[in-house]
């Protein structure tokens, strides 16, 4: 993937948030426990205002937002991927959304790394930091959820 312009990888950053409302929406319809259920349609609605924001702003918001480090809790990463089905557990499903958030981060660092320009980077860590803010929440219901169980 290579682009050419900030509008480029804008462009592709917005059809990226549309992927995962929709994901989460499949999400939400296929989650049989109440608490997931908001927790998902939590997670749809902070996409959904990541797309309005790239969609709307003038940037501002994007270039005078300061990055922070995110912790990462790695515990999706030492688990097997999950399929979405409709029998899918509360922990399975944990798990399929921590891994989906983890690969949008890995896939907006592997571009940050290619691009040059500085707007472009920028916009790119502002997309990481989401990124790595909803698998960290994901991460942190498992532990509270799951690993308090074993």
């Amino acid at each position: 993937m290579d682009f050419a312009s900030y509008k480029e990888v804008l462009k592709f950053a917005i059809e990226k948030e549309e992927e995962a409302i929709k994901a989460y929406g499949d999400m939400i319809e296929k989650a049989h426990i109440p608490g997931m259920k908001e927790l998902l349609e939590d997670l749809r609605k902070e996409e959904i205002n990541h797309k309005k924001l790239l969609e709307d702003s003038s940037h501002k918001e994007i270039h005078d937002h300061e990055i922070h480090d995110v912790e990462d809790m790695k515990i999706s990463d030492y688990l097997v991927d999950e399929n979405l089905n409709p029998d899918i557990s509360f922990q399975d499903l944990l798990i399929y959304a921590a891994k989906k958030e983890q690969k949008a981060v890995s896939l907006y660092t592997h571009l940050h790394q290619k691009v040059k320009n500085p707007e472009m980077k920028q916009l790119l860590e502002f997309l990481i930091e989401q990124e790595k803010i909803h698998k960290l929440r994901l991460e942190t219901e498992y532990e509270k959820h799951v690993l308090q169980d074993d």
